[in-house]
């Protein structure tokens, strides 16, 4: 963005995650039976202001039953056997799933029932009204329970039930004041003590000060609700606790601790076949995956969660789960896709007179016009949400609206609006987290559109700060590693105001921060300052005896920093998606049947011309270059760029290249073949295949003899065939290894990337792991001056913004390893042996591990035969750690 221009929306075509997931919990109410000494309107606001978007607490299904067999323990002593059967396998059909039979059947009995026995009438008529709270159907309910008890019954534990429901009703269309009402007299019945009931007391206890937004308090009521419902056996209460859990994490911003709890409502509702909790579990999961960065994976849970919600008929959390595939779409910028997911959702949500899925869908479809430049159409949805949130005095969805506004008026030119309306949102302390962080980021620019460079580099810094704060508060590395995508447009736009300012030093140094801060702060580095600006990285290249290749991509502006000893220097690339197109097509190219050098491939050429050409005058003949790659050219190895002639040939004949994370890990690196730890071998491979899908290796055994001859018998320890275990890797104290290599298969998850894996013996039908799992490397320091993991995909398949590819690569580093050989494809077991044999006898002579591998890839690069193709020896590359 120019200065002087506002430009709405841009964002690295990243932005939005504030928005979230439109509403709140509200839309599936918890009942609760106590007093309250406040209205039920004020309650709900506060409750609103700290419980974000689109998090269920349990109602219906598990809620509502557990509650009508636990109050109500004597309304059976009437009840003929036939009819108790009867009610038992309808309420099985609605805790299943099955809402529609369940209805008829449910209306079916109480026709039959309510000329001759009313108060099982009535039980049926409750549990066809409980069916249709679960389907949004909130009028066709307070129609169906409008017709008063009998007097008998209307003072006991049915009128309990009846006003309960009727509360969620009137709760669910906004009608507030009547569901104070029936949430009163349901409480009048309530109040003597039943033992009974204490779990399903402090169940609904919890949603009562999560209401007050008291969330610590809930959090303990939950707790004692779970334990009596564990001590009960009570499996549906205990389902119900372990879903509201989840959502008190969700309100305190712990998503992670959220993803425990809902794991364990998943595990509950599938072992008792309660499919409506089954299908809740999913769509939280995909909620707090979401609020993580991990947008694959919210995307599968919420899936998921939508087609379990359609085949029960479960609409009010269809439309949850529509809304939120719309903001997975959005945020991955698919604003097309988002937009048809939005426009569902409010369909849905209006058929429901559902206020507050209403308002998110609104929010969402206008924050999408804003993007696609419809104003007017933003201006509509926008108005229309914002009044609909005013009107129930919902602060927090004002707020979303707000910041739509205020994207409008920066477009309009109207920037003292626009200023007034992004300073609301950020100040506001009922604006969640990613609300402020975006609401700063939008202030930051519209700042940098009036010239005011202070001011936006303060608001470009408070930005970033809020967003590394959340970060720095959960608990596991595999939650904190895809957060970054949360903001990658963040720290874009801030690394190009910079840019724009003439301050490349500084841009430098926030650009390198924002990389590989799950790796440094694991190997303790994070804390320390925020080095690596342009004055650092000479002295880094200086260390490194080479040049330094810095590369950032985005939407609209990416750059390159190049680092030699002598200077630092700055160059514009092409935008993200013309380098990210090149090299799919490349990395395609590269693992065809054509040697893509005397093909001709263009790709190979122009990657080069792009990404390497503008620094080659900082980059000395035949000399070390280390690549701080970016997005997608973490998949790329830059040995392969095609480098002009005469005769046209690999770079790789050119240079000596690594790999690293970030400058920050790079400056502790020397790049000398300096052993931190004894010259000491730890050789583990050669497995005995734990089943099909691990065939043998047929030149493991060689190349193990490859590597193991090159160090003297004392010094070198061997693990192979059924002795090639993980127990024996974790046993054979590998922190005091100098070297450390694997010939095994490999396995590199997509879903979860520390669930990548070496592969040794091992018997899986008596529960012995035969994974090393890259989790379980993490756990176990190295000071290894090489790893090499002679396996598939050594390097991973999965890119985390900021942190590159992670894998068993990644989890080496992080153990402490110095460098990593690790594989960005299939390795054939064929060339392997003759290149890992030729890499050692290199470093036997004293090479550092990235020359010694360069050289044994140059001996089959300059072979006649098959080997001298990419394939065989690009796969391997030098990640440089600590």
């Amino acid at each position: 963005m120019s200065p002087g221009k506002y430009t709405v929306s841009k964002k690295s075509g990243k932005e939005h995650v504030f928005f979230a997931g439109g509403g709140r919990a509200r839309a599936t109410l918890t009942l609760w039976p106590g007093p309250r000494q406040v209205s039920w309107a004020s309650l709900l606001r506060d409750w609103v202001s700290r419980i974000p978007r689109r998090a269920f607490l349990c109602f219906g299904a598990t809620c509502g039953v557990a509650l009508l067999l636990t109050l109500f323990p004597g309304c059976n002593r009437k009840a003929a056997p036939p009819v108790a059967q009867i009610f038992e396998q309808i309420r099985l059909k609605f805790l299943r799933g099955d809402l529609a039979v369940a209805q008829l059947e449910a209306d079916k009995a109480y026709r039959r029932y309510s000329g001759h026995d009313q108060e099982w009438a009535w039980k049926f008529r409750l549990l066809e009204a409980d069916i249709l709270a679960n389907q949004g159907l909130n009028q066709e309910l307070l129609a169906l329970l409008d017709a008063p008890l009998p007097p008998a019954l209307a003072s006991g534990p049915l009128g309990v039930r009846k006003d309960m429901l009727q509360a969620l009703a009137y709760a669910h269309l906004g009608q507030f004041p009547q569901a104070d009402l029936h949430l009163q007299e349901a409480w009048r019945w309530c109040q003597p003590t039943q033992c009974e009931v204490m779990g399903e007391l402090a169940r609904m206890a919890g949603a009562v000060e999560i209401y007050r937004g008291n969330i610590e308090q809930a959090e303990v009521y939950y707790r004692q609700s779970l334990d009596l419902a564990r001590q009960q056996q009570d499996s549906f209460l205990e389902l119900s606790d372990l879903l509201n859990l989840g959502v008190v994490e969700i309100g305190k911003e712990h998503f992670d601790e959220s993803i425990d709890w809902s794991n364990g409502a998943l595990r509950v509702s599938r072992t008792i076949r309660s499919e409506l909790d089954e299908e809740k579990a999913l769509g939280n999961l995909g909620w707090a995956h979401y609020k993580l960065g991990d947008f694959d994976r919210a995307l599968d849970f919420y899936l998921a969660a939508t087609r379990k919600s359609r085949e029960l008929g479960a609409v009010i959390d269809e439309v949850e789960w529509l809304n939120n595939q719309g903001l997975v779409y959005f945020q991955t910028n698919r604003p097309g896709q988002a937009r048809e997911f939005y426009t569902q959702s409010l369909e849905l949500a209006r058929k429901s007179q559902n206020k507050v899925q209403t308002i998110a869908a609104l929010t969402a479809l206008a924050l999408a016009a804003v993007e696609t430049g419809q104003f007017d159409q933003a201006k509509q949805y926008s108005d229309e949400a914002f009044n609909l949130a005013h009107g129930d005095g919902d602060r927090p969805d004002e707020l979303y609206a707000l910041v739509v506004q205020g994207r409008i008026a920066a477009h309009a030119g109207e920037t003292k609006q626009a200023e007034e309306r992004f300073q609301e949102v950020a100040r506001d302390p009922k604006s969640d987290t990613s609300l402020r962080w975006e609401a700063q980021d939008d202030l930051a620019t519209l700042y940098e559109s009036q010239h005011r460079a202070v001011e936006a580099e303060r608001q470009y810094r408070q930005s970033r700060d809020t967003l590394e704060a959340a970060r720095s508060s959960l608990r596991r590395e595999e939650f904190k590693l895809p957060f970054m995508a949360n903001a990658v447009h963040l720290y874009d736009d801030y690394v190009h105001f910079l840019v724009e300012q003439g301050k490349t030093g500084q841009a430098l140094q926030v650009a390198d921060y924002s990389r590989a801060q799950t790796l440094a702060e694991g190997l303790g580095l994070l804390k320390e300052t925020r080095a690596a600006a342009a004055e650092s990285a000479q002295e880094i290249a200086r260390t490194a005896q080479g040049t330094i290749l810095f590369y950032w991509l985005g939407v609209e502006h990416s750059y390159l920093w190049a680092a030699n000893s002598r200077e630092t220097r700055l160059f514009p690339l092409a935008p993200a998606a013309e380098i990210e197109d090149a090299v799919q097509r490349y990395r395609k190219a590269l693992l065809g049947p054509r040697d893509v050098l005397e093909s001709g491939n263009e790709d190979g050429r122009r990657l080069y011309e792009i990404l390497i050409a503008p620094a080659a005058s900082l980059i000395m003949p035949h000399s070390r270059v280390v690549i701080i790659p970016d997005g997608n050219l973490n998949t790329l190895n830059f040995e392969t760029l095609v480098a002009p002639g005469p005769p046209a040939h690999y770079w790789i004949e050119d240079a000596t290249i690594v790999d690293a994370s970030s400058l920050r890990l790079l400056s502790d690196w020397r790049a000398a073949a300096q052993r931190r730890g004894a010259a000491r071998l730890l050789l583990i491979g050669d497995p005995i295949a734990p089943g099909p899908d691990y065939p043998n290796l047929a030149n493991a055994a060689l190349e193990m003899d490859n590597v193991g001859k090159h160090f003297a018998p004392p010094a070198r320890t061997i693990y192979a065939r059924q002795a090639a275990t993980v127990s024996a890797y974790l046993g054979a104290r590998p922190e005091q290894a100098g070297y450390v290599h694997f010939v095994a298969h490999g396995t590199a998850s997509q879903l979860n990337p520390l669930d990548s894996a070496i592969v040794l013996s091992g018997t899986p039908t008596t529960g012995q792991s035969f994974k090393l799992y890259a989790r379980d490397i993490i756990r176990h320091p190295l000071q290894a001056d090489l790893v090499t993991i002679s396996a598939c995909y050594g390097q991973g398949v999965r890119a985390y913004t900021g942190e590159g590819l992670v894998g068993l690569s990644w989890a080496f580093l992080r153990a402490g390893a110095r460098n990593v050989i690790g594989a960005l494809w299939e390795v054939s077991d064929v060339s392997t042996p003759q290149l890992m044999d030729q890499m050692y006898s290199e470093i036997a002579k004293g090479r550092s591990p990235d020359e010694a591998l360069r050289l044994a890839k140059l001996t089959l690069l300059h072979s006649d035969g098959v080997f001298r193709k990419p394939f065989y020896w690009a796969p391997f590359q030098v990640y440089v750690g600590k």
